[in-house]
């Protein structure tokens, strides 16, 4: 395939290639050296700035730096590194000749220098007034990383990241502080480069943050409280994510980096169920006469069948440096991955582009930021996954039978009465499923922004800025299947396609203000901002194999259009406030006026938060102390609002839906299709969330111990939620209205702790932990205590059956089963259950709330030992008090009513003896507690050996080395808790090269 974006990206490459070459010619010199710590070594990644100029450089991984072009005569060099105490050296540059200057740093207390990107800006670490972290580049998740939100999973307090499964570009479920909604969205809103990026997902991908490289990301910031999310209003309830991509630097050299990993990964863990001769077994002693003419003998293992060894490629190569006035970082990118199950494939074309000049002697600030993808990917059948678990082990994969020959010769389970039609009741054939079915999208995906920051020559400290930005993305994709294939032999094949295109655009205007008064520093903060989303769906017909349109065309719009377009425009305007009293009293504020074009437009959200830290540290009685090095006390609150209702553009207005093409009236001899009055709430309003928080930033020793304890209420009121109508009192038997109410309380502590420093040898540990307590404490219009609640998390088995409940009092989703009842040898007894209410019937109302998949402590933390230039680093998670329904379980036991075929099953179907299912037992809530090994890499540096001033770093990594939990099922992590067979977590082996010039 012809990829015409690719040439244009190697087109970038070679203009800021030809564009780096040209020197300066003037009167200038050069200026070189070595930054080093108090131990003389060499300090990698320090900045280095001529004084009063755009020019600077990085140091090299030996301390190392150097910087062109720099003009004769008298000038001061800034060198700083976070961490690290800044120093200045004055030196006197000769044209023509080179002048060295190093300097050695010495480390500073705390690390409250470090710059952290917020909302609009950035601020020293150590005037925050709310509960964010920020995670850069070398404290990210290493290894095989194919999804930005992977990088800090099990590395930020108060954020659990759970991914849908081992697909290559498989969605993932972030929640911050246990979310805030029950049937609108609990994603967090998402900044990359200061664009606001759409959380839809487009057809054709399962995860739309796999469009970017995450070898491009520089560091990631999670703002967790209202005080620092609110000014994002409306979208802000779930909390933010900025992601930042790396830049050029100002005067510096040109430098080369190549990545290059190469992955193998396996199954980790199959599931439980029987082999061919352990079936062959259990038929033969309790299946009736037909279901043992059934079996076959053969001893397939179904799931080593459809699964592989599969291998992966991650490779970027990257150009940074300055020419001229021109700060630039150009990369590209390419990844194959493929997935455990066989026909399951990845491919990502990366590119990105990011210049940096300083314009009009230092008023203005110029960031321009591309980014461009283009993804191909192979879906699998996900399907056979399922129907390896369940499938007859005694089957073989393909016969030459005759009966066998219009599926392709895969052997079927056929219509017992001879009719040579499939059993509509047995399941297919896994490897049919993979082999007879293509399923290929490609997307493609730019996000890019021009941000102009200029400052106002008639007022000092004044300064606007215009942020112009975009993000668009473009899904194609086709699925054939041939007509033999079982998985489609009544509609004779398929031959479809599918589309989908996302337009986003930015407008920001915004203007700050700085100066000192009265006894501190005040910056001012107003803007205003206007996003539009744009969704369009094409509509295609269902056809079979040969193309020929399946029973019925597609029904088309009511104006005759293959598609149609849903707009969500999001308007605002928005301030803050700071206040800095001596480093020691730090005041924040910010307010935001929110309109949204999903509810009614006349009236706006309005989103105020206010905050205070007090530096202890900064006092005269600890200002002094050895021991002491950092002490803050913060405390906040604010408003954040939730509008999110996915499909749902436009729920207060008035609509109409179009009839089906098979669903028309006939007058005379022409036929119409008809328009039915929908459902709609003309009152309905956002979601708000009202956040307490209270904190503390400490460190001790030095810096060497440091972290953060945090304490804080989350209440939501409004909630954005179906619920049924009175007949006759609306459109519909339901619709969405703002009913109900859930509180969040939790707790989070990050402890870090530099464990041991010396010349050659050092280590690091940090630890996070969450404790987070969710409630429900109002639910539509009844507050009966008698109240059930409503109804939901859908399981396999039975028609309509749900396991899990939202109900007032307890967390959400949960689960609503029969207590089990066990006999003397600790096995349940089939059917019989405790008779809750005592009313002498075992039914529904017999039912309990049980548990919840929402963990009750969340952990994770990790280390870096270092020893000259080796390192080595791990990752590790752990959830503790979450609970999941074990679907695969539940569904084992043998049914004797199947004619013609006997389905797989679980081990449990040998514990239990059930002859019947039992799906609403408490026995199959399992306690899901688990501790992940998510990471561990070993690698080393071998610094300079290639060339002056070079890099060069070998790794090798282990991802989910290993799992511990008592859960007797594939895996505990399963998002909303019903484990229904996923698609398994690979191990992940990697080895990887980074050279730098």
């Amino acid at each position: 395939m012809k990829h015409p974006y690719l040439a244009k990206l190697l087109f970038l490459l070679l203009l800021a290639c030809f564009g780096l070459s040209s020197e300066a010619v003037a009167q200038t010199g050069s200026l070189s050296g070595r930054v080093t710590d108090s131990k003389n070594e060499g300090i990698p990644g320090a900045t280095v700035l001529v004084e009063g100029t755009s020019l600077g450089s990085s140091s090299n991984v030996d301390g190392t730096y150097s910087i062109q072009n720099v003009p004769a005569g008298a000038q001061n060099l800034v060198i700083s590194f976070v961490g690290y105490t800044t120093v200045r050296r004055a030196v006197t540059v000769v044209a023509g000749q080179n002048a060295q200057v190093s300097a050695t740093l010495a480390e500073s207390t705390t690390q409250l220098s470090e710059a952290v990107v917020v909302a609009y800006g950035t601020q020293r670490r150590q005037d925050l007034t709310g509960a964010v972290e920020q995670i850069s580049e070398k404290q990210f998740v290493k290894g095989q990383v194919t999804s930005p939100e992977q990088l800090i999973q099990g590395k930020v307090a108060g954020v659990q990241i759970t991914t849908g499964g081992g697909s290559p570009g498989a969605g993932s479920q972030i929640l911050i502080r246990g979310g805030s909604s029950l049937a609108a969205s609990n994603a967090p809103l998402i900044i990359i480069d200061g664009v606001p990026v759409d959380n839809t997902t487009i057809q054709g991908t399962g995860n739309p943050l796999t469009l970017i490289n995450p070898n491009d990301i520089e560091s990631i910031t999670v703002l967790k409280d209202a005080s620092s999310t609110a000014i994002y209003g409306v979208r802000a309830s779930n909390g933010v994510i900025l992601v930042t991509t790396k830049k050029g630097i100002a005067g510096d050299v040109m430098h080369v980096n190549v990545s290059t990993q190469h992955s193998v990964a396996t199954v980790a863990k199959y599931a439980d169920v029987l082999s061919g001769d352990e079936f062959r077994a259990l038929v033969k002693a309790r299946g009736t006469t037909g279901q043992q003419a059934s079996l076959g003998t053969a001893n397939t293992d179904w799931q080593r069948e459809i699964f592989r060894p599969a291998y992966t490629t991650d490779n970027t190569v990257a150009l940074s440096g300055s020419t001229g006035i021109l700060p630039y970082r150009v990369s590209v990118g390419y990844l194959n991955q493929q997935g455990l199950l066989k026909r399951n494939e990845l491919s990502r074309y990366s590119g990105a582009l990011s210049l940096n000049p300083v314009l009009l002697d230092g008023a203005l600030r110029v960031n321009l930021n591309l980014k461009g993808s283009w993804i191909d990917n192979e879906f699998s059948n996900q399907g056979a996954v399922g129907a390896a678990v369940r499938y007859d082990p005694t089957q073989p994969i393909t016969s030459n039978a005759p009966k066998y020959a219009p599926f392709g010769g895969y052997v079927e389970f056929l219509d017992p009465s001879g009719n040579g039609r499939l059993n509509s009741l047995a399941p297919l054939n896994p490897i049919g499923l993979i082999n007879t079915r293509r399923d290929r999208s490609t997307v493609k995906r730019s996000i890019g922004n021009v941000q102009l920051d200029y400052k106002l020559p008639f007022l000092t400290g004044l300064s606007a800025n215009l942020n112009l930005g975009y993000d668009i993305q473009r899904g194609r994709g086709t699925v054939a299947v041939p007509a033999a294939a079982a998985q489609a032999f009544n509609q004779l094949g398929v031959n479809n396609q599918y589309a989908q295109d996302l337009n986003n655009t930015l407008l920001e205007a915004l203007v700050k203000y700085e100066r000192t008064v009265g006894p501190g520093k005040l910056d001012l903060l107003g803007g205003y901002s206007y996003q539009k989303f744009q969704n369009r769906f094409f509509i295609f017909n269902n056809n079979s194999a040969d193309g020929k349109v399946f029973q019925q065309p597609a029904s088309l719009t009511y104006n005759n259009s293959d598609n149609f377009l849903n707009t969500n425009v999001l308007l605002a305007f928005f301030g803050r406030f700071n206040y800095n009293i001596a480093d020691k009293y730090l005041f924040t504020g910010t307010f935001r006026a929110d309109g949204t074009s999903r509810f009614n437009p006349e009236p706006f959200g309005f989103f105020p938060s206010g905050a205070f830290a007090w530096r202890l540290k900064g006092e005269d009685f600890l200002k002094n102390s050895e021991s002491i090095s950092d002490l803050k006390l913060r405390v906040g609150y604010g408003k954040t609002g939730q509008q999110d209702l996915g499909g749902n553009f436009y729920p207060f207005l008035a609509g109409l839906t179009l009839s089906d093409v098979r669903a028309q009236y006939q007058l005379g001899d022409q036929f119409f299709r008809t328009l039915r009055a929908d459902q709609y709430n003309p009152n309905i309003t956002w979601e708000t969330t009202s956040t307490y928080n209270l904190g503390l930033d400490y460190g001790f020793f030095g810096g060497r111990f440091y972290g953060s304890v945090d304490v804080y209420q989350r209440d939501t009121k409004d909630l954005l939620n179906f619920r049924t109508v009175a007949a006759l009192e609306g459109l519909s038997n339901g619709g969405t209205f703002n009913t109900g109410s859930l509180t969040n309380k939790g707790l989070e502590v990050i402890a870090n702790v530099d464990a041991y420093k010396s010349e050659k040898f050092n280590v690091t540990v940090n630890t996070n932990a969450t404790f987070n307590r969710n409630r429900i404490t109002k639910l539509n219009n009844n507050d009966s205590p008698n109240d059930i609640g409503q109804a939901t998390g859908g399981i396999a088995g039975g028609v309509g059956n749900n396991i899990q409940v939202n109900t007032v009092g307890f967390p959400a989703q949960s689960f609503f089963v029969n207590k089990q009842v066990y006999g003397q040898d600790g096995k349940p007894l089939e059917g019989v259950y405790v008779d809750s209410n005592g009313d002498g019937a075992l039914n529904s109302s017999d039912r309990y709330r049980f548990k919840s998949p929402r963990p009750d402590l969340i952990l994770g933390g990790g280390a870096n030992i270092t020893y000259g230039g080796a390192n080595l680093a791990f990752t590790m998670r752990s959830n503790i008090g979450n609970y999941v329904y074990n679907n695969v379980r539940s569904g084992s036991y043998y049914d004797t009513s199947t004619n013609g075929f006997v389905a797989n099953a679980n081990r449990e179907t040998l514990d239990s003896n059930f002859t019947n299912a039992q799906f609403f037992s408490d026995y199959y809530v399992e306690n899901g507690s688990f501790l992940r090994m998510e990471n561990i890499t070993l690698g080393y540096n071998f610094g300079s050996i290639v060339k002056k001033d070079s890099n060069l770093s070998l790794s090798f990594a282990v991802q989910n080395a290993f799992l511990i939990t008592n859960y007797k099922g594939l895996d505990p992590e399963v998002i909303g808790g019903i484990d229904n067979t996923i698609y398994p977590r690979p191990r992940t082996f990697t080895v990887g090269l980074n050279l730098g010039l």
